[in-house]
């Protein structure tokens, strides 16, 4: 499956180019790109809320024994038909247990248009998933980016003013922070051995305006690879209703542990029951490092901005180095603007998904080599894979 939410593919001029000329149509093409955009990580970035088409390490986080293991749930009793199919499973009990973790997420955005008022504030809403008894919350990057004002609902009807802690729009990802004490915190789960089938629960805001609505189906997929602005993603695929304002909340599974955060549905005329979500597992490294430095570390960064070209005959179809970070892991190894990236990590490759597919598979401190086009000559370089430069 996949999803393009923009193209700022603009082909050049020139049969064969020069380093020179190769340069300056790469520049036309930088300029549609966002300076905050060029950090290429081993992780995908996750961009879109709404998708058109189809298609770790282990985590300090404590994870909380639940009592929904033991329990006498009536999830153990469920409705059997006759010929042994189940009808239907409640899951009430499991619910009044996890439901109080979810919140309602609600953000104001200062905004310059062109308004005869100048600036003005636009509303978002969304959820999501408190993680820590003192406060921390878990949500999606998209919900809060660009906000300048984050409030929480809780439950029980008490509002909060949140502040972000960090972000990572790689993973869709975000952390906030309210002063609270005692809340009700999610357990974490695992996402690993997650099995098609399986019972799955969905809690969260839909619309803005219904929070703490609980919606159940099963897990329909496992590792169900997403494409989205040429950034390739995993998720948990669920029939469980997913509906705008659902994005952060959790995923639960049928003890109650919080296996993954929503993020996504599709969104086509005459398909139902196609909602996506975060796997826990797969980000409890990235929940450490916002907590505690507020961006990612733990996983390796090339430091790049990369841009697909299409081959039209006037410049040769691949991924171009399109601005490279000073002090970062492709510049300390010589990769130059303009570069074309033949292989990576001894694989060829021909598109940014390709490159950040491999670099997710490695870790920082690892050395692979990549190769690259400059000028008509390839030339091969080693790249010592680093963490995030912009800690201080």
């Amino acid at each position: 499956m996949t999803t393009n939410y923009s193209g700022n593919s603009v082909p050049p001029k020139t049969p064969q180019p020069s380093k020179n000329k190769t340069r300056q149509n790469l520049i036309g093409i930088c300029t549609a790109i966002a300076i905050t955009g060029v950090v290429c990580s081993g992780a995908a970035a996750y961009g879109g809320y709404k998708i058109a088409e189809s298609q770790q390490e282990r985590s300090n986080i404590s994870q909380n024994t639940t009592e929904n293991n033991s329990s006498n749930s009536s999830l153990d009793n469920p409705v059997i038909s006759d010929d042994g199919s189940i009808l239907v499973a409640d899951v009430s009990e499991v619910v009044d247990a996890i439901r109080p973790s979810v919140v309602e997420i609600n953000t104001e955005i200062m905004s310059n248009g062109n308004s005869i008022f100048g600036q003005y504030i636009s509303e978002g809403a969304g959820s999501g998933v408190i993680i820590s008894e003192d406060g921390y919350i878990v949500t999606n990057d998209h919900v809060i980016s660009g906000a300048s004002q984050i409030t929480v609902k809780t439950m029980d009807g008490q509002e909060y003013e949140a502040k972000l802690v960090g972000t990572d729009p790689q993973t869709d990802i975000a952390i906030i922070k309210v002063d609270g004490s005692s809340l009700p915190a999610a357990t974490i789960g695992s996402s690993d051995d997650i099995r098609v089938g399986e019972i799955a629960i969905a809690i969260g805001n839909p619309l803005g305006s219904l929070g703490g609505t609980v919606t159940t189906g099963i897990i329909s997929a496992v590792g169900r690879e997403i494409t989205i602005n040429n950034e390739t993603m995993t998720l948990l695929q669920t029939d469980a209703a997913i509906n705008s304002g659902n994005s952060g909340g959790g995923l639960f599974d049928a003890q109650g542990q919080l296996i993954g955060i929503v993020n996504a549905k599709q969104a086509a005329t005459g398909v139902e029951g196609l909602g996506f979500a975060i796997p826990i597992s797969d980000v409890l490294g990235v929940i450490d490092d916002l907590k505690a430095y507020g961006v990612v570390t733990s996983r390796p960064f090339l430091n790049v901005s990369l841009q697909d070209v299409n081959g039209n005959g006037q410049m040769p179809a691949g991924v171009y180095v399109v601005q490279v970070v000073d002090g970062g892991s492709a510049a300390n190894a010589g990769v130059e603007f303009g570069d074309r990236i033949v292989s990576f990590d001894g694989k060829e490759v021909s598109s940014a998904a390709e490159v950040k597919k491999i670099l997710r598979s490695l870790k920082v401190g690892d050395t692979v080599p990549m190769v690259v086009d400059r000028d008509g000559h390839e030339v091969e370089l080693q790249i010592d894979l680093q963490g995030n430069t912009s800690i201080n």
